[in-house]
């Protein structure tokens, strides 16, 4: 087993515990822990369900396959110091791993149409420290489980003879699980996107940012491009051609374009913080943790994200997980198919 995978499965069952006390904590902050479909999913299963549903390429991820790294640098502000005691808010220059990709397993997929785009980051900290993260553009995931995420993905699975999903079965999982509908019909009321740097990207699951005195406050984030979002029109992404993202971000990045900034939307009582399909209600107070930019983009298939997993439990001192059961779930799927990269020879273009 390679180090980066050891430290993997070690992240994974501290998180574990880590879950135990978010759940504490959440009740001590009197926030509702919500009950949720616990069944044990086996991560190897749920990355052979992907593979099964959404078809296998070797040496690519299972999800988010088409993607390029970039590099970039990371400022906190003082009211992320105020919030949390995280290397990450010191003020100074951090550097940081950042991966844009489409979502889907298809390293071929198109970018001039509606979906997932992702941002990805980790934030190589003082002392060896990281802080990982798997940002979307959607302000809700696709599934509030692992159980549930594993229905809805064997829901889809295409039938042998007809090469399709069932769509009575498909019918059947959605009408008893709505929640996985959320996040498609988000992204199908919005337009193609401009680029990989006009879009928000969210968290999805809920963290407690933790001061110096100890105090906790829960939070979703939002990275939100310092020149506004953009989407195109029906006419412009048919224009603009299935391959066009890359190059747009390699533009973009050398004319000194790209900035996010960090925003955490801060709870209040009773929000519900154990699920990445609930969003935060409309008109939570929102504080700027820091500015995000963008100095370098990889030349070539390769760069420092290739064989980085982005687990997003992977946290610095001062950021706590919630009792999210999908975040505690995510990082030995991740494992599991970082594994499979592996053997087979990393790709990412």
């Amino acid at each position: 087993m390679t180090h980066d995978l050891q430290h993997r499965f070690r992240s994974s069952t501290l998180n574990l515990a880590l879950r135990a006390s978010a759940v504490s904590a959440l009740l001590a902050a009197g926030l509702p822990v919500h009950a949720a479909d616990m069944t044990p999913v086996d991560p190897t299963r749920l990355v052979d369900a992907f593979e099964a549903t959404n078809g296998k390429f070797e040496g690519y991820r299972r999800s988010g396959a088409k993607g390029i790294c970039a590099m970039g640098e990371f400022i906190g502000s003082a009211d992320g110091r105020a919030l949390s005691s995280a290397s990450a808010f010191s003020g100074q220059a951090v550097p940081v791993i950042v991966r844009y990709s489409v979502g889907g397993a298809n390293p071929k997929a198109t970018d001039n149409t509606r979906g997932q785009r992702n941002m990805a980051l980790q934030f190589n900290l003082p002392g060896g420290e990281v802080w990982q993260m798997g940002n979307i553009s959607s302000p809700v995931f696709g599934a509030s489980t692992p159980a549930q995420m594993l229905g809805r993905v064997e829901s889809l699975r295409p039938d042998p003879a007809t090469k399709a999903a069932d769509p009575a079965k498909v019918k059947a999982f959605a009408d008893a699980n709505p929640e996985v509908l959320l996040q498609g019909r988000y992204f199908a009321s919005q337009p193609v996107p401009a680029s990989f740097t006009t879009l928000n990207y969210w968290g999805v699951h809920a963290f407690a940012f933790v001061n110096a005195k100890g105090d906790r406050q829960f939070g979703k984030w939002v990275f939100e491009p310092v020149g506004g979002v953009m989407g195109l029109s029906d006419d412009e992404a048919k224009a603009k051609g299935p391959s066009f993202l890359f190059d747009d971000l390699r533009q973009r990045v050398r004319d000194g374009q790209v900035a996010f900034n960090f925003n955490l939307e801060l709870a209040q009582a009773g929000d519900r913080l154990d699920s990445a399909t609930v969003p935060l209600p409309e008109g939570r107070r929102k504080v700027t943790l820091g500015t995000l930019r963008l100095t370098s983009v990889s030349p070539d298939a390769g760069g420092a994200c290739l064989d980085l997993t982005f687990n997003p439990t992977a946290l610095p001192k001062g950021v706590e997980p919630s009792a999210d059961p999908m975040l505690a779930a995510r990082a030995a799927p991740y494992a599991v198919s970082l594994g499979r990269r592996l053997g087979e020879g990393s790709k990412q273009q």
